[in-house]
């Protein structure tokens, strides 16, 4: 049967655009409400990361929080790291996890990288973009 107002319902197969991963994966609602609840504006620029670094972990208290917290975190991270340095895409690896790969092939688990920084505030989100800035 065919409803024309109801449009074609079926969804495609296969894997989204780069495009469309990079925005999805750029969201963090949760890292980016904590934000600007702390006067941080997260514009996807390096100095940006360097203002979540000295926010005040008061999330630590919340582990629930603090998960969620640590994967935004990675996430925006990589965000970063796609946006500013020249060859850097976000990749999936065979068990989900986005990673960021840069041109070299190097590849860094950014999500992991934000969950060390939720739980603990090492290594600071600013200095895991430098290193990855200079590789």
């Amino acid at each position: 049967m065919n409803i024309p107002f109801l449009g074609n319902r079926r969804r495609k197969t296969g894997f989204p655009d780069p495009e469309g991963i990079a925005e999805l994966l750029a969201e963090c609602e949760l890292l980016r409400s904590q934000a600007d609840r702390a006067g941080v504006r997260l514009d996807d620029s390096p100095a940006s990361l360097e203002a979540l670094d000295q926010l005040v972990p008061r999330w630590r208290d919340d582990e629930e929080a603090s998960t969620w917290l640590g994967n935004d975190a990675g996430l925006y991270l990589g965000t970063v790291i796609v946006r500013t340095v020249q060859g850097a895409a976000w990749g999936i690896r065979a068990d989900g996890q986005p990673i960021v790969r840069l041109t070299s092939g190097r590849e860094f688990d950014v999500v992991d990288a934000g969950h060390e920084w939720a739980a603990d505030g090492v290594p600071e989100l600013s200095q895991l973009y430098a290193e990855v800035a200079e590789a």
